[in-house]
């Protein structure tokens, strides 16, 4: 986990959902980063519970968010830890968001979503891969 200075700007369309420059940013091997934002930080009532989980063995057991704007609707669009396992506490109060249907910018720079399905990582411009999720990946 590292401190990002930089700012960040998740936008759903017209509508602003975050914006913050107190995000967490996880480094995971072959990925790129994971960045975590304070609720505190995410406009209040978008974010829904989308019921079911997951669990990490670094982070621990997470909890999955549909975004709701009025008739809109993004299903299970972002995740947090609230019970996050020891290393992992700053992630407590804080939640993460898939790239793929979201503006999601870093230092005004407009990011890319990490390959397949289930990874969440952010590809900012500044970044090469190689990245887990792409095909062939599967081993990494």
């Amino acid at each position: 986990l590292v401190r990002e200075a930089r700012e960040i700007v998740v936008r759903w369309g017209a509508r602003e959902v975050a914006r913050t420059r107190a995000a967490w940013a996880v480094c995971e091997t072959g990925h790129p980063p994971t960045f975590y934002l304070p609720l505190a930080d995410v406009q209040p009532g978008l974010l829904q519970p989308a019921g079911g989980g997951s669990f990490c063995e670094w982070k621990g057991p997470a909890r999955y968010w549909h975004l709701v704007d009025g008739a809109r609707r993004l299903d299970q669009v972002a995740w947090s830890y609230p019970q996050p396992l020891a290393g992992a506490e700053p992630l407590a109060d804080c939640v993460a968001f898939y790239a793929h249907a979201l503006d999601c910018r870093v230092g005004g720079e407009q990011v890319r979503p990490q390959p397949g399905g289930f990874y969440g990582g952010w590809i900012t411009p500044d970044l090469a891969g190689p990245f887990k999720g792409g095909p062939g990946s599967e081993g990494w």
